[in-house]
């Protein structure tokens, strides 16, 4: 009998294992014979509610890893983070499964892939923990809020607008960017890859720098497509929209042309007028206007501490008019407002031209243009650390005379000319473009840069008189400086200057300088609270003088006023009483000596250093 209880418990367990094994390889079957979706649902299956979610559920996520066919993921519904995004704002944490996504992680320029459950739209992967997390842990956007931006109204202009002011991301005491923290877990945004293609590793750490906890300082590889390497031609396609669809790539141009730098994330949701994309703003700077390109993935890069898509952006096929806290919203057949830049180049070799054209927002203009210019100047065979710049051209803004430009920069132990000439030019346009009494748009930048293969300073050493000192209103007397170039013999300028008629007797002062002496002294410091004005900087501007001159000015024993940008020389007492009780209130300036330009020379470079001459004016001569 014992003998026979063990054998027939040996031949249950053998039955058991029997159905068990049919049962899986029925379920294998099963499975097999159920193919996986090819592509996301159609736009019609609806939007899965926040309200219903719950942790456990089984989800899909779609995106892009090679080419430009969307993949999906396993999604698993970890919770919700209740005000995670900010008041009001919530936050689906789901863990992301499978072969690709375990690999890669959460990858930057991902953000915007939407997650489906069922065929119904959950939102969009948009958020991660830290750098390295071992798991692919991300954070949802849910669909209700970025159907908020997708119902704003739509703009005949495609939404921009003239006080494009970027939103600063919020900061902590210490100067940081803030990001959403569940419990010690620090949430930021999916960074959104930058494409610079035509930069060199210079100009890119340029970027770098002044992207600095922006969100858009992460630079990838990747190149341009055939919308983008020329201004000309980038007139949005109507075929390309048909190609795309929820978990395609999708890229932002902040610069175009001869060179570009494009942000690229994943479109979430797409209707034939519009689609949401990114899950999170680039810079939650309100309406927009850059031009938005269909984009190929050539790879994805998995990295622990910096995983991105290297893409190569397409034809234009509409422009991004909303940049705001749960998505930025494109516009398939809207023209983009760019800025063109029109840059030529030459000294000893052929002449080149670069065309391009940058973003029309004060929080980014700048910027663009001072990395554009920076690459302009590397990107020449004839660029040395002894190359100096020479570079004139003008602002054009709406309602205004083109505001010109020359700017000299000289190169020196200091800092390279390349870049000294970039940021003295970036400056001069950030006065412009960014100060808050502008109006009218700013339609064009034409730069003309001459690149000199030697050092060009000049030291101004002594000045003198050659005629005597004492002499009478109405005569000419003759300067004699001598100034030294670079690494060359000091030599000697003489410089004839007629004394005007009306001075009177008494001693006189002769100032022999270089242009940034004499502009101070034409434009004296004034301490003020109030903000400068477009009228006053522009009329400074445009009176600054060139920097390759000797100048030689008189200084009278009469009242001088700086007014609104303007230099008034030679005041009548009853005009300088006047102007005294403004001092404090307005941007004016008195000082008890008036300085006018009577003569100059050409100095052969940039002339540094200033000598003061004294005359005595004798009666006799002049009026009287």
């Amino acid at each position: 009998m014992p003998e026979l209880t063990i054998i027939s418990a040996a031949s249950r367990i053998t039955a058991l294992a029997l159905v068990l094994t049919a049962a899986l390889a029925s379920a294998l079957l099963s499975a097999q014979s159920v193919p996986a979706p090819s592509s996301p649902p159609a736009s019609g299956g609806g939007f899965f509610p926040l309200a219903e979610v719950r942790a456990g559920m089984k989800a899909t996520a779609w995106t892009v890893f090679t080419g430009n066919k969307p993949e999906p993921m396993e999604v698993e519904v970890l919770g919700i983070l209740r005000g995670a995004r900010g008041p009001g704002h919530d936050m689906i944490l789901v863990q992301l499964h499978g072969a690709k996504p375990e690999y890669t992680g959460v990858v930057a320029g991902m953000s915007g892939s939407p997650v489906y459950i069922g065929d119904r739209l959950l939102g969009s992967l948009s958020y991660r923990i830290g750098q390295f997390s071992k798991d692919p842990i991300a954070g949802i956007t849910p669909i209700e809020q970025m159907l908020e931006v997708r119902d704003l109204p739509i703009e005949a202009d495609g939404g921009r607008s003239l006080a494009l002011y970027a939103k600063p991301p919020p900061v902590n005491s210490a100067g940081e960017v803030e990001n959403p923290s569940v419990n010690g877990m620090n949430f930021q945004a999916m960074e959104t890859p930058l494409m610079m293609s035509g930069f060199n590793p210079e100009a890119v750490r340029l970027w770098q720098k002044q992207m600095a906890g922006t969100g858009l300082e992460v630079v990838t590889a990747g190149g341009s497509g055939g919308s983008s390497s020329s201004v000309a031609g980038t007139e949005p396609s109507t075929a390309a929209p048909s190609t795309l669809m929820p978990g395609s790539a999708v890229s932002a141009q902040l610069v175009r042309g001869d060179m570009e730098i494009a942000a690229t994330c994943t479109v979430t949701y797409i209707d034939p007028k519009q689609l949401l994309a990114c899950g999170h703003p680039i810079l939650q700077a309100g309406p927009i206007s850059l031009p938005m390109t269909a984009t190929d993935v050539v790879a994805t890069l998995a990295s622990p501490l910096n995983a991105f898509k290297i893409v190569n952006t397409g034809a234009t096929i509409g422009a991004f008019t909303e940049d705001r806290d749960s998505a930025i919203r494109g516009v398939f057949g809207a023209r983009a407002k760019m800025i063109p830049v029109h840059i030529a180049l030459h000294g000893q070799g052929p002449e080149r031209k670069l065309n391009v054209e940058i973003l029309d927002l004060p929080a980014l203009s700048s910027q663009a243009m001072l990395v554009t210019l920076y690459q302009a100047l590397l990107q020449t065979n004839e660029s040395t650390s002894d190359t100096s710049y020479h570079i004139t051209g003008s602002f054009a803004l709406d309602g205004y005379p083109p505001t010109p430009l020359d700017v000299w920069a000289p190169a020196s132990e200091m800092l390279p000319a390349s870049m000294n000439a970039a940021l003295m030019v970036g400056e001069r346009f950030a006065r412009i473009y960014s100060n808050n009494t502008r109006i009218g748009a700013m339609h064009q930048i034409n730069l003309d840069v001459e690149a000199i293969p030697r050092r060009v300073q000049v030291e101004l050493e002594t000045a003198r008189l050659v005629s005597s000192s004492i002499v009478h209103a109405g005569e000419t007397v003759v300067v004699e400086a001598t100034i030294h170039p670079w690494q060359q013999a000091a030599r000697n300028v003489r410089i004839s200057v007629n004394l005007p008629a009306r001075l009177g007797v008494g001693n006189m002062r002769l100032l022999v300088s270089d242009s940034g002496t004499l502009d101070r002294t034409l434009d004296q410091p004034r301490p003020s609270n109030r903000a400068v004005d477009l009228d006053t900087v522009m009329a400074h501007d445009r009176r600054l003088h060139s920097a390759d001159q000797v100048y030689v000015s008189l200084l009278v024993p009469e009242t001088q006023a700086g007014v609104l940008g303007q230099t008034l020389s030679s005041l009548p007492l009853s005009v300088a009483n006047a102007l005294e009780p403004l001092r404090s209130a307005q941007d004016v300036s008195l000082n008890g000596e008036s300085a006018e330009v009577v003569a100059q020379a050409p100095a052969g470079g940039v002339l540094n250093g200033f000598q003061i001459l004294n005359l005595r004016i004798e009666p006799g001569g002049g009026l009287d």
